[in-house]
């Protein structure tokens, strides 16, 4: 079976991060790279747009607490949208220490080789959107009977 290079595959939220996602500063644009040369000539970056969708890309950092390796505790994701995302709102869990959960709507990855000197595999990761995260279990549908140690509402 072949897979064409470049292909992305689409992928729910817990899949990826199956513990969820904390985000580190703020949704920034992903510019192109411009050499030091193309600097000094007095060139501009441009924003990335996405060769696929023609939307524009935005760039999140985010901390994966599920990640088992050091290097995949922090995570890049790509928002592809016309203007900026705008996160939800921090949570304060101690005086001063505000956090940030988030979640993402539209989530493809996409394998790739990474590394310099020792090759690995890796994924760029895209998303549509970015939200708040759900909290707790999804609602009880009418008629169905509470799990075991759980009490039916009244």
């Amino acid at each position: 079976m072949a897979v064409p290079y470049g292909t992305r595959f689409s992928a729910s939220f817990d899949q990826v991060f199956p513990q969820g996602a904390l985000m580190v500063g703020e949704v920034a644009p992903d510019m192109e790279y411009l050499s030091a040369e193309d600097r000094g000539r007095g060139k501009q970056a441009k924003q990335r747009v996405d060769e696929r969708t023609g939307k524009r890309q935005w760039k999140v950092v985010v901390t994966d607490p599920s990640a088992e390796k050091e290097r995949d505790a922090s995570v890049t994701v790509t928002i592809l949208a016309d203007v900026q995302p705008v996160p939800p709102q921090s949570v304060q869990v101690m005086p001063g220490v505000e956090v940030r959960p988030v979640s993402f709507e539209g989530l493809t990855v996409e394998p790739r080789v990474m590394g310099d000197k020792f090759k690995y595999q890796g994924f760029t990761i895209r998303a549509t959107g970015i939200a708040s995260p759900q909290v707790g279990g999804a609602p009880k549908r009418s008629g169905e009977k509470p799990a075991q140690g759980e009490q039916k509402a009244a």
